[in-house]
């Protein structure tokens, strides 16, 4: 569609290239045109559809002299056949050429007259010895079509005779390679190309076989490996390859050198080729990356759409190729070791149904093609096919040896499918293909470890989480295993199978990340896609029963009692009119509450306090990731550098390498946060757990909290100076003294600072504490500040009254039949983190070195938010691919709960205290 040409019985007159052409009509006497187009000629024999001379058959088309000068008239020279001179026009009719050998042996001249056979341009005599009739048919499974193949028609017949007869190796090639179009079929009961090719390769055993190779027979092609069950293995199994391979040395160590010989159609070698050129990746890619492929320990992966049209094109005549793959030997001579292909069309036809799978059922073949333009032709070879047949799946399979140091593999494995293409609108028509090089071990071996990890640690924290139910129910006074015991087992159990579950997939994510990409001569290679689905789904566990641990926890945190008890006492009296007596009375000053409300909104402040910052963390993460280049560590290859080229081909991502490095660079900056908030923010800047225990103790304010029925903590908050309701000379004063040692100590015992306890009450003390509390919580604050409920209000105020008198009276030891004793914990309690003693008749109130109260804020679950973070990043970023979204979504989830457990945390301190929530800021 590019050019103009003239029309039958014109000739060209000026031609420029393009549509600059003009044409002239010959005259009637001189009707023909020449070869070339430019002259009119008289042409005696009549003219074809094209408008040009034709001869009949065995004769030369002669317009010029032998000096070139042109003829008026054509003249068709017949061509001698005779014993002098055994000559025939050839294929083009334009020359006399000595005619095929064959019909020089058979009749002794250039004719194949009967009863001669005269097939695919060959002659044989009716007394050889010839191979079965061929079948020129070709199956398209596929699609369900046998057609009858114009090039086997053609050539089938004559290359399986030629090749019975003569031992001619072209003929052999072509016969090999129509069989290779015809995938290889086997059946005994078939006289095709395959059927053709083993009935010359059973009887021909005489010629022996080529490089002490038992299955490749002298003059023919190297087509299988047999079909003995257990041969697959035995060939991909049974001998190492003789050299090693490292990821970091010379090019012959790190590369793999993959060459093929090449064939055409008609069975004419045409050359070596190394792969490297990008020979079998049918999608278009830079040089670099093409060569790419090749590197040992780089898992490759190309896949594009490709139209019709250009295969078509590009793929006119198939070529076939026999695969190698080069090494040096100790002598430094150079070998090739053949390369097994298996053709997933031939192992999942009829013939081999359901036995695919199982290796020693494979049938293992040595040659195959990239595209088939030709077997699909029905009539005229010059015409489109009607099908074609593609290699839309190309993957080279390496498989390291087991236990190996040295980086040794076992023969390569090139494993292709085809599709069957039906040829309809070229131009529309597209084919998804795709190449692949997988470098794969034996996992069974870390797959048992694991499982066995998994379920020496799951047996662990079974027991583990029944030490934790035995202690709940301590704390909660009951002794009773009913549903609700189980149902917070199952809690517990999930909490610490997550653990359990992140602990062996960041063990392993790490140990492929540190074993893989550091290791120099190849001992390990890592889990392909397929096998790392346990991974993805030991993670999504992980995940799962996390998510319930941390809703367990919030909810928990939620519902806490939580008292201020107001140790202040009214200092002197006042003059206050009696309403509806009309009479004044002294009364006791009253106690500001300011002091409480500044407590509250405290402690409503550091109850989403955590031991790192949240938002730091997440772009620390993001920033060695995406900036940095940590991210380059999760590649499939085994390079250990942070940076890539631009025009380097990047490997596909592991799954496992990215949860990998995640999870690594986020528990490191965890750690380095955690440290430095420890060791120097808190101690030297701002700590605001021990500054609120100080906080409480200058406010003359304590706090009683009950994160079970009966276990929960107290921070003595009595001021040493007897009350903080004063001006700020006096308190300047105060805090003078205490730091000259001029007064007592801030401890709930004489001469000690313990100010933070546990505590475990016994039930009489719970119960009583429950009377008081219904009447609190009737009325939860008054709904506006000037305009409420008089009795309700006051109501509300007196259970407060009665509250704050009781708890100081409890701690004061007033109440002798709901007294406490003060002791330490037992190391063994600490460890395992439960009360042996059960509090009967008294209370106990256990000393804490440190501020075990944070328990029931963030602060003191960060390992489980931590936790929690790390696997909601990696659930994300393994279902996106994205570390960046990964981030993004982490910080909303974290910022979204936490504004969950302000909002109610502040509601039920609220509800607890009869702090009005309005002052809560």
């Amino acid at each position: 569609g590019s050019s103009c040409v003239c029309q039958p019985g014109y000739r060209m007159v000026s031609s420029n290239g393009g549509s600059s052409v003009i044409c002239e009509k010959c005259p009637e006497n001189m009707s023909g045109v020449t070869q070339d187009g430019w002259n009119c000629i008289t042409c005696p024999k009549g003219l074809t559809s094209e408008g040009k001379c034709k001869c009949l058959n065995n004769e030369i088309l002669v317009e010029r002299s032998i000096d070139g000068i042109l003829l008026n008239e054509a003249l068709c020279i017949h061509c001698n056949g005779s014993e002098q001179s055994f000559s025939a026009s050839d294929a083009s009719g334009n020359k006399c050429v000595r005619c095929e050998q064959t019909f020089i042996n058979v009749s002794k001249s250039c004719d194949c007259s009967s009863p001669n056979i005269l097939t695919g341009g060959l002659c044989f005599s009716a007394s050889d010895s010839l191979p079965p009739k061929g079948v020129a048919t070709v199956r398209f499974g596929q699609l369900g079509i046998t057609l009858t193949s114009a090039w086997f028609l053609k050539n089938l017949q004559s290359s399986a005779s030629a090749c019975w007869l003569y031992s001619n190796l072209t003929a052999c090639q072509a016969l090999g390679n129509m069989c290779v179009m015809n995938m290889n079929s086997l059946s005994s009961s078939s006289t095709d190309a395959c059927g053709l090719f083993q009935y010359i390769y059973v009887n021909t055993a005489r010629l022996g076989i080529v490089h002490s190779i038992a299955f490749w027979r002298h003059n023919l092609p190297w087509l299988y490996y047999g079909d003995q069950p257990g041969l697959a293995s035995q060939v991909l199994e049974a001998n190492h390859f003789p050299t090693i391979f490292s990821f970091k040395g010379t090019d012959k160590d790190v590369k793999l050198q993959f060459i093929a010989a090449s064939f055409d159609a008609a069975g004419n070698f045409l050359k070596w080729q190394n792969l490297e050129g990008g020979i079998l990746q049918l999608c278009p890619d830079t040089q670099t990356k093409l060569n790419a492929a090749y590197a040992f320990g780089t898992t490759y992966q190309q896949s594009c759409k490709i139209s019709v049209s250009k295969i078509l094109l590009d793929f006119a005549n198939p070529i076939f190729y026999d695969l190698f793959l080069e090494y040096n030997g100790d002598n430094g001579q150079q070998y090739l070791w053949a390369v097994p292909v298996l053709n997933l069309n031939l192992q999942y036809s009829e013939m081999f149904v359901n036995q695919g799978s199982n290796m020693n059922n494979w049938l293992l073949t040595r040659r195959f093609f990239l595209v088939d333009t030709l077997s699909g032709k029905e009539n005229d070879l010059g015409k489109l096919p009607r099908v074609i047949r593609i290699a839309s799946k190309i993957t080279i399979s390496i498989r390291l040896v087991s236990h190996t140091q040295r980086g040794t593999i076992y023969p390569p494995l090139l494993t292709i499918a085809y599709t069957d293409v039906l040829v309809q609108n070229p131009e529309t028509q597209s084919v998804m293909v795709s190449f692949s090089v997988n470098y794969e071990m034996n996992q069974s071996e870390a797959q048992i470890q694991t499982d066995i990890t998994l379920g020496v640690l799951g047996g662990l924290a079974v027991l583990w989480s029944l030490l934790k139910t035995a202690g709940w129910k301590r704390r909660t006074g009951s002794s009773i295993i009913d549903l609700q015991t189980v149902l917070k087992f199952l809690l517990f159990y999930a909490g610490d199978l997550a653990n359990v579950f992140f602990v062996i997939t960041v063990g392993t994510g790490i140990y492929w990340l540190v074993f893989f990409k550091a290791q120099q001569f190849v001992s390990v290679l890592l889990p392909l896609p397929s096998q790392e689905e346990d991974f993805v789904t030991y993670i999504a566990c992980a995940f799962s029963l996390k998510v319930l641990q941390f809703l367990q926890l919030l909810v928990s945190q939620l519902a806490i009692d939580i008292f201020f008890i107001d140790w202040e006492r009214p200092k002197g009296k006042v003059l206050k009119a009696v309403e509806g007596e009309g009479v004044i009375k002294s009364a006791a000053a009253p106690v500001s509450i300011w002091r409480t409300y500044f407590i509250a909104n405290e402690w409503n402040e550091i109850q989403t306090v955590r031991k790192i910052n949240p938002l730091f963390q997440v772009l620390a993460v993001l920033f060695f990731l995406e900036v940095v280049g940590f991210s380059n560590l999760a590649l499939m290859d085994s390079s250990s550098s942070l940076t890539r080229s631009s025009e380097s081909y990047i490997a596909p991502w592991s799954r496992i390498l990215r949860f990998g490095v995640s999870a690594a660079l986020w528990l490191a900056i965890a750690f380095l946060q955690i440290t430095f908030f420890s060791v120097f923010y808190e101690r030297f800047i701002e700590d605001k757990i021990s500054q609120f225990v100080d906080l409480c103790c200058m406010s003359n304010i304590s706090v009683f909290l009950l994160s079970h029925s009966c276990f929960g903590y107290y921070i003595h908050g009595r001021s040493v100076h007897g009350h903080a309701d004063t001006n700020m000379e006096e308190m300047n004063m105060n805090l003078k003294r205490e730091a000259e040692n001029l007064c007592s100590q801030r401890g709930l015992l004489p001469n000690t600072d313990g100010q933070t306890f546990q505590i475990s009450i016994s039930r009489k003390m719970r119960l009583h504490y429950d009377r008081i509390h219904e009447t609190l919580t009737r009325k939860r604050g008054p709904a506006r500040l000037l305009d409420s409920s008089a009795n309700t209000f006051e109501q509300s105020t007196r259970a407060y009254n009665t509250m704050n008198k009781f708890l100081s009276s409890f701690i004061d030891h007033v109440h002798k039949e709901m007294d406490y004793i003060v002791k330490d914990k037992l190391l063994l309690e600490r460890i395992l983190g439960m009360e042996f003693m059960e509090p009967i008749e008294k209370s106990i109130f256990y000393n804490d070195e440190g501020h075990s109260f944070s328990d029931v804020l963030y602060y003191g679950n960060e390992t489980t938010l931590l936790i929690f973070d790390v696997l909601f990043f990696s659930i994300v970023d393994l279902a996106s691919q994205s570390f960046v979204l990964a981030a993004i979504l982490t910080y909303l989830q974290q910022e979204i709960f936490r504004f969950i457990r302000n909002t109610l945390g502040q509601k039920n301190l609220a509800s607890k205290t009869l702090v009005d929530e309005r002052f809560l800021i």
